[in-house]
């Protein structure tokens, strides 16, 4: 099972269904359920379903109640490239974060070789 790390407020907004869009610097291929983690901790998964763009920031800053973030976030972000949209559906919060075994370096995908009781 793949997890993609994410920062906090945006991995739970995630979970909680609040956000469907991720935003990232590059498109990915991966599609299907992904756990979603945070400082070593899967806090639920969500269905990856598809990646849209390349988005400017001024093209993103319409689509807020979606991806949640400030304007001046993703202009400082993007550092003046585009950004995608990842696009999740059915979130799944868990009661108790997971602690996840996972590779040293581990920066966006983290294959999960298992939890830790």
């Amino acid at each position: 099972m793949r997890g993609l790390i994410v920062k906090e407020p945006f991995a739970s907004w995630i979970v909680e269904g609040r956000k469907i869009w991720e935003i990232r610097k590059s498109s990915t291929k991966i599609r299907g359920e992904v756990y979603i983690i945070n400082k070593g901790f899967a806090i639920g998964k969500a269905e990856l379903v598809d990646v849209l763009g390349p988005f400017t920031p001024e093209e993103l800053k319409e689509h807020k109640e979606k991806h949640l973030a400030e304007y001046e976030f993703l202009k400082e972000y993007s550092n003046g490239k585009k950004l995608y949209a990842w696009v999740f559906k059915n979130p799944v919060k868990f009661d108790k974060p997971l602690e996840v075994i996972m590779p040293k370096g581990a920066q966006i995908w983290v294959n999960i070789r298992g939890f830790r009781e």
